[in-house]
């Protein structure tokens, strides 16, 4: 990976990420004006991520502290595959790729993640039927490794994915699945170019913004602003109902998704006391002492 001469550094406050995630806020959509490809196709795969929905605060622990109860809890596409997805179909739209291709893991209700990707413009999805307890320890390096041996068998060109999924935060699968396929990776996109047989891609870091260019193929990560996802319209959803999905089980790719983790317990944090009223700062710094704070 070689990084351009020229780095920028802007002030931003990465602190409220977490939250707009959530709220969706308007943000400037990125327009871009690359150059169509002419001697290059581009296969584009993405990979469209079911989490419990953003709106969703009341999480309870299973009774054996094995992991949280998913039963009815409402679930939707993670807000940064989103991000992916319409950064995938914008290239598209450009003609600078030539297929879309959308890609999950897990079981029979991920199809409903697949539809809303192809409503949002895919061209075509792939769910890898992973279910029962093997789902339930899926992890960010077995998704890595379905997610490598697809590309190869797809022979795409350029992975995007969302930085991370909103539930368990574990920003992994990008940077796995490049080192995997010994591809160069441009995580935290908050712009990405198409130039030839090249990508400029935006990164946002901790001191700004840096910009580096990779050769293809190449795996992307989408950060917040990369840009602001479309609403899939009604005509739009009724033809994805048309759209293939292929169903392919991780055993068809030679991929094992037993994982090398075990989880302990999962804890409720403690729960909150109750707060107390003080009419002077004399009572506040009393309260304080007592409570050993000062």
């Amino acid at each position: 990976m070689h990084r351009s001469s020229e780095v920028k550094h802007l002030a931003s406050d990465f602190n409220t990420r977490a939250c707009e995630c959530f709220g969706q806020p308007p943000v400037q959509p990125f327009e871009s004006h690359c150059p169509v490809l002419t001697d290059r196709t581009v296969r584009v795969q993405l990979k469209v991520l079911k989490v419990k929905d953003g709106s969703v605060f009341f999480i309870r622990v299973k009774p054996d502290r094995t992991g949280v109860v998913t039963d009815g809890v409402k679930h939707s596409m993670n807000p940064f595959c989103e991000i992916a997805v319409e950064e995938a179909v914008k290239l598209k739209e450009k003609k600078l790729v030539k297929e879309v291709v959308a890609v999950s893991c897990g079981p029979q209700q991920v199809q409903e993640t697949i539809r809303t990707a192809l409503a949002m413009g895919a061209d075509r999805g792939i769910h890898v039927e992973v279910s029962g307890k093997d789902y339930e320890t899926l992890g960010p390096l077995q998704v890595s490794k379905i997610f490598a041996a697809l590309a190869k068998k797809e022979q795409a060109d350029l992975i995007i994915l969302g930085k991370q999924a909103i539930d368990d935060d574990c920003n992994q699968t990008g940077q796995m699945t490049a080192a995997l396929l010994d591809w160069p990776q441009g995580t935290f996109a908050s712009e990405v170019t198409l130039e030839a047989d090249k990508l400029k891609v935006v990164r946002e870091i901790d001191g700004g913004l840096e910009t580096i260019k990779i050769n293809l193929p190449a795996v992307v990560t989408a950060d917040l602003r990369l840009n602001t996802p479309r609403y899939a319209t009604l005509p739009n959803i009724m033809k994805a109902k048309k759209k293939k999905i292929t169903n392919v089980k991780p055993a068809d790719l030679g991929v094992d998704v037993s994982s090398r983790l075990e989880v302990l317990k999962v804890d409720e944090p403690p729960q909150r006391q109750s707060g107390v009223k003080v009419e002077t700062v004399h009572d506040l710094v009393e309260k304080l002492k007592e409570a050993g704070r000062i």
